[in-house]
Parts: structure tokens; C-alpha cells; sequence
């Protein structure tokens, strides 16, 4: 059984990293062994734990210990903490009453190379500083659900494992394999280098729609997507192979970035992979 620990003390310094610590502070980059990430939910939790994370302490509702977290648990050591409190208590504590139920402080895994992520990946998606952790994680459920084997992110975009990301994402973030792009050398060369074409998604007149035969037929394609708002930089538009744009009508010249790309994931993903 779980080591359950009431609370009595919000200034406890086992409670930092539930209430206190920021990402920027979990992720720990001068000391990447020990960074952390934060799972709200047990549905996200059990997907974490489905892709190998390890679980450090819980932070729950007293009731979801022998309730919805007992599942959970039971995968879990059995001395691992489970800081527990009534939901009145631990609305008091800074960034606890929008969660689910409960909070799992988890290791946050080793990153793989690009190589490794897109072993075997015919569609995957690139985004290029996508900032915004709801789209990120909307971005990830699309992906997971439409057909897109991989997700390689710019180092200036928003962390897939942040805990807003990885909520909207339903867990996805722990389904879909990921990693950050090299930043030292042109990432359109070395997914060249693993025979991929780059499809670039821009509001450009001299673009493919994205049902043209060409795309279709690329045996390996990696959607592009820029960040909100501003979209992808004009140097990565001209250095991708296809530029695509997603037919609009009413007026209407874009989509958001998340919406734009299930509906790319949709064609370049899923009927490509029933073709």
C-alpha cells in the first residue's frame, strides 16, 4: 500500500513541487537527471505510466485514494508518497482546484535523438515555436488520432510534458513519440538525411492543396506548422519541398494552428495511411 501522508502544513517542502516550483523550475535543465513533470488526471497519469515514467509522489483528494487513483496506485511502489487532503484543504494550495482530482509528480525521460523517434515513421509533424501549451497538446491529440507516427518540436516551442500540455493532449503526449530538433545544425537537412520531404503549411497563392496526388505519393512527408499568429518563418517555407495551404471559404484566410493541423493530419495521416 502507498505510504498516505495527511496534510497539515501547506509550507511543507514535499508540497514545492505541486504548488510552489514553476516548470521552468521542474524541468531543471543544470541538472537533467533530477527534472521533473507534473500529470493531472488519471487518465493522463495512466499513460505516463504506460510510457515507462516514473512516478515520484501523488497529491490527491483523501476520497480518490481508495477511489479513482486505486488503480493507479497499485501500479506504483508501494512506499511512494500520497500527500492526501480534503478538496476545500487543497483548494488553498496555489494551482490545485482546476485539477481532476490529482496530481503525480513524475521523472521526466531521457529525450531521444530524431533518428530513434522516426525509426520505421512515414507522416510525421514539425512545430516549428509553437508557444502555446493548449495548442501543443491539442496538436498531440490530433496526431495520435490521425494518423501521424511522430512530433519533433523547435527547442523555442512549449514543452509537450508541461502539465497543461499534457492534459489537453488526454495523455497523448506519452503515446506519440516526440523529441526537440537539433538546434546546432539545419533540421531540414537532417530529416533529408532520414528521406524525408518537408511540406511547409502557409497562407502562401503558390501553394499545393493538400489532396494533390504529389504529397499523397511521398513515401515518407513531414508536415510543417508554425507558431500562432505569425506562422512559419519565410526562410523555412522556402527551404521545405512542398508549400500546402487548406482551402478556405467565407472569408475566412486561416485556422488555428491546433484545427490546421488535424485537418492536415487528417489528409496527409489517415487517408494516406488507408491508401
Amino acid at each position: 500500500m502507498a505510504n498516505i501522508i495527511p496534510i497539515t502544513s501547506f509550507s511543507a517542502p514535499e508540497l514545492d513541487v505541486f504548488a510552489r516550483l514553476t516548470e521552468n523550475q521542474l524541468v531543471n535543465r543544470a541538472d537533467p537527471a533530477n527534472a521533473m513533470f507534473i500529470a493531472e488526471s488519471p487518465l493522463v497519469i495512466g499513460r505516463a505510466l504506460d510510457g515507462g515514467c516514473v512516478p515520484l509522489s501523488f497529491l490527491m483528494e483523501t476520497k480518490h485514494v481508495e477511489g479513482k487513483a486505486a488503480e493507479i496506485l497499485s501500479r506504483c511502489p508501494e512506499d511512494i508518497p500520497v500527500y492526501t487532503a480534503e478538496l476545500d484543504v487543497l483548494t488553498q494550495l496555489t494551482g490545485f482546484k482546476l485539477t481532476r482530482g490529482m496530481l503525480c509528480a513524475m521523472r521526466r525521460p531521457a529525450l531521444k535523438s530524431v533518428a530513434e523517434v522516426c525509426t520505421n515513421a512515414r507522416r510525421i509533424a514539425v512545430l516549428e515555436n509553437v508557444m502555446n501549451p493548449t495548442n501543443i497538446g491539442a496538436i498531440f491529440r490530433s496526431a495520435a488520432a490521425l494518423g501521424m507516427d511522430a512530433v519533433l518540436l523547435t527547442a523555442a516551442g512549449s514543452d509537450p510534458l508541461y502539465r497543461r500540455a499534457s492534459r489537453v493532449s488526454m495523455g497523448t503526449v506519452f503515446q506519440v513519440p516526440w523529441t526537440y530538433l537539433p538546434e546546432d545544425v539545419s533540421w531540414q537537412d537532417t530529416l533529408h538525411g532520414l528521406g524525408f520531404k518537408t511540406a511547409a503549411m502557409a497562407l502562401r497563392d503558390d501553394t499545393l492543396p493538400l489532396s494533390d496526388p504529389h504529397l499523397e505519393k511521398e513515401p515518407k512527408l513531414a508536415v510543417v506548422l508554425g507558431t500562432e499568429g505569425d506562422g512559419l518563418a519565410n526562410t523555412t517555407i522556402e527551404h521545405c519541398d512542398y508549400t500546402v495551404k487548406i482551402p478556405m471559404s467565407h472569408g475566412v484566410d486561416s485556422l488555428n494552428v491546433a484545427a490546421a493541423s488535424a485537418v492536415a493530419f487528417y489528409q496527409l495521416g489517415t487517408l494516406h495511411n488507408k491508401a
